[in-house]
């Protein structure tokens, strides 16, 4: 490969490590990895984000089982001041940004932006990820954005492209248009020079799930940054669509799983003078989330199989002390752990109890699950209050383990036997869980969505349900996939973890064996480099 490109990689939030609590889920995953395969692998990048005071919430269970949020500030005494300041104007006013930096956690270096300052009108703008409603959401994608590009300015940083992870960064692309401009060029030639440096990754399956704002909310906060309504509507649309925008400011795009690469092309089909959207899968950075012992121990089979026992009861033994419930470690154990999102169906497995009930009171299962809704969805706190019931109405088999973040992920995925997914199709974007569940040789059980369809040789490495189908009707969705899982959980699952140990263990192999190259975060790398990057 010629000589690497430098990148600035934009993402509203990173996953480094469970206590940064610069992350909500899966975008912030993606982003940690990203950065941490790059210095594993001598990519010349650079993160830029945002140093949030309050970080995402906590959410904690009252004693009805019903999901609250609860916010308190964070310190950390290993960031390195920069001694950089940069402003940006919100509201017509001027708003400084201090930059930090963070490269302790085998990181190549990320940049955070942060308005706590004495200074400013309004110092709790980087207060709360996704935290208030539109007009602060503007204001932290104006720090994002415009101020991380004068961040690397600052700091003279030299970038050949910029990376936009999700349309949140896309206020980057209009201070880069301003940049243009300010040296004479037209507008209409200033977005041409802007898009041949700017690739973009869009996550997000569902239209209504990507951000739009009204075209005077962002003139009146400063988004435009110089630029006329008109100018912004041509780039954004009305309302401005951040996706859209993003689409439009970036000379290619990428979807994060094959799948998704076609739905994310149906979905904005009808965007005019849009980037092209290519396919490249998500994958994971492995020393961060595999047992590597795991994977040294691929070819024997009666040492994985002690080896993911241990993890087992590691997980056992960390929901006792979390739960204080003691799970049997000879028992089937399912793990699920996502956002609580209606197309997730979190609590899907329970739909019909005349089924499940009888499995879990024997003892033949025990389910395990974890993940927080958004603080303003109530409808996926009331998705976390109908799990709590099952965990009381079946004390022994079900665990729900609150305040879901990367320490409960990587137990879950490390110690469960299976690992449920069942979204649904085609809503699943990637679902990176999965893959660091496949190589730490927990089998995946899930729905052909996000990059299972690309990984799964059922009954080989794991198992699906679904085949594929798709349906506008959720509730034919729904009875489909349902009669679904419980045959193949019935039919072969339970029967192949209790009757047939050997094929289990030869699962387990060929689960580990057939990810453990695809997935690791050196071959998206690869990708976007050849890809993207310089293409």
């Amino acid at each position: 490969m010629s000589k690497k490109p430098a990148v600035a990689y934009f993402s509203m939030e990173y996953a480094l490590e469970n206590d940064l609590k610069l992350y909500a889920g899966g975008l912030g995953i993606l982003a940690g990895d990203y950065l941490k395969g790059a210095k594993d692998n001598d990519y010349p990048i650079v993160g830029i984000g945002i140093k949030w005071k309050q970080g995402y919430t906590q959410q904690r269970l009252d004693n009805e089982g019903n999901a609250y949020d609860c916010y308190h500030n964070y310190t950390y005494d290993f960031l390195e001041d920069t001694g950089v300041k940069v402003n940006v104007e919100i509201r017509g006013r001027n708003i400084a940004c201090k930059v930090w930096k963070c490269e302790t956690f085998g990181n190549v270096p990320l940049y955070l932006l942060d308005t706590d300052l004495p200074e400013n009108p309004d110092p709790w703008i980087t207060g709360q990820l996704y935290g208030w409603f539109g007009e602060e959401r503007v204001a932290q994608e104006i720090v994002l954005g415009i101020g991380g590009i004068r961040a690397l300015r600052a700091l003279g940083i030299h970038t050949d492209i910029y990376h936009f992870n999700e349309g949140h960064a896309v206020f980057a692309g209009l201070e880069l248009i301003r940049e243009h401009m300010s040296t004479g060029l037209s507008f209409k030639r200033s977005v041409k020079k802007t898009k041949e440096k700017v690739v973009f990754t869009t996550h997000t399956p569902v239209i209504q799930g990507n951000e739009t704002h009204d075209i005077d909310r962002l003139m009146y906060m400063g988004a435009n940054n110089t630029l006329s309504e008109k100018q912004l509507v041509k780039i954004g649309g009305k309302p401005f669509n951040m996706t859209v925008a993003a689409l439009r400011l970036s000379k290619i795009s990428n979807g994060v799983a094959e799948l998704h690469m076609k739905t994310a092309n149906k979905m904005w089909a009808h965007i005019e003078d849009r980037s092209d959207i290519i396919g490249i899968t998500n994958a994971i950075h492995i020393p961060t989330w595999v047992d590597t012992r795991m994977i040294d121990h691929v070819d024997k089979p009666d040492d994985l199989w002690a080896l993911h026992t241990e993890n087992k009861n590691s997980l056992i033994d960390f929901i006792k002390e979390r739960n204080g419930l003691a799970l049997n470690p000879e028992t089937l154990t399912i793990g699920f752990s996502r956002r609580a999102a209606p197309y997730k169906r979190s609590n899907f497995i329970f739909s019909d109890e005349r089924i499940i009930a009888p499995l879990l009171e024997a003892g033949k299962l025990q389910i395990i699950f974890s993940g927080k809704a958004h603080p303003l969805d109530d409808l996926g706190k009331s998705i976390v209050s109908n799990i709590v019931k099952m965990t009381r109405k079946y004390p022994e088999a079900v665990v729900f383990l609150e305040d879901y973040d990367m320490e409960i992920g990587a137990m879950l995925t490390r110690g469960s036997d299976i690992w449920l997914n069942n979204p649904r199709r085609p809503k699943e974007a990637s679902g990176t869980s999965g893959m660091k569940a496949a190589m730490n040789g927990v089998l995946n059980l899930s729905i052909l969505d996000g990059w299972w369809p690309e990984a799964c040789r059922h009954g080989i490495n794991g198992w699906q349900f679904g085949d594929g189908f798709e349906s506008d009707d959720d509730a034919v969705l729904d009875e489909h996939d349902l009669k679904a899982l419980y045959d193949v959980l019935l039919n072969e699952v339970i029967p192949t973890y209790y009757d047939d140990k050997g094929t289990w263990k030869k699962m387990m192999q060929a689960s580990i064996k057939d990810t453990m190259e695809t997935y690791d975060v050196k071959r998206m790398l690869e990708e976007y480099t050849q890809k993207m990057y310089t293409r």
